[in-house]
């Protein structure tokens, strides 16, 4: 059985939004005991990861060190359309994920004890951001 939803999600701007417990809300209302779930962000500039849960300040380590791998106005960029966000929220998204896969076990994601799944907003300013959940079982 394949079965997709889609989840749309409005941040605030830049940084980390935790989706898993939305995710696992698909999983129930397909009733999956076993299978995959597949999750796939429709932006260039957003993306989809696994990330430590319990610290909030693994979250910010992580947009500290995105800051120093592609800086806001660099101006060796020359894509800049909306702004100077733009060209660096491309290369984070670039440098991390726009889809992942996970297994489901007894009707939930069967992330490790500290995994969560956060949606990565990298423009500064608040977006609505789309995603495509795509549960299949194993019967």
């Amino acid at each position: 059985m394949l079965t997709q939803y889609f989840l749309t999600i409005n941040t605030a701007g830049r940084g980390m939004i935790n989706v898993t417990e939305k995710l696992n809300e698909f999983i129930r209302t397909a009733n999956v005991g076993t299978g995959l779930l597949h999750v796939f962000v429709k932006h260039t500039s957003a993306s989809i990861l696994i990330c430590e849960k319990a610290d909030p300040l693994v979250l910010s380590d992580l947009e500290i060190f995105m800051q120093r791998v592609a800086p806001d106005n660099d101006p060796d960029y020359q894509h800049d359309d909306e702004g100077p966000d733009d060209m660096p929220s491309h290369v984070r998204t670039m440098l991390t994920q726009s889809f992942l896969m996970l297994p489901i076990t007894d009707n939930q994601l069967n992330l490790g004890y500290w995994q969560g799944i956060y949606l990565w907003e990298h423009r500064v300013k608040g977006r609505e951001r789309h995603l495509v959940v795509t549960v299949q079982s194993a019967s």
